[in-house]
């Protein structure tokens, strides 16, 4: 029996496909904008945190363009 690993590493992706992956980024994505939101409405929010979701949201947003790359090939290539 394998074991599943978290959601930013490769082991629990192996089973999903392209497009079910796409579907679990855009969520983490779409949670961690709410993460952000609501830290920062906070009058004592935590800037490292903040900063460090942001980062994760960015890298985040990379793996989304360049899997919907690799899902959808440029036509113009």
């Amino acid at each position: 029996m394998r074991e599943r690993v978290g959601p930013d590493q490769s082991a629990a992706n192996e089973d999903l496909s392209p497009a079910e992956r796409l579907a679990v980024m855009q969520t983490q994505h779409r949670t961690l904008d709410q993460k952000i939101i609501e830290l920062q409405s906070r009058p004592w929010q935590n800037q490292l945190l903040v900063q460090r979701l942001k980062k994760e949201k960015l890298r985040l947003k990379e793996s989304i363009e360049r899997l919907k790359d690799e899902i959808i090939p440029d036509l113009n290539a």
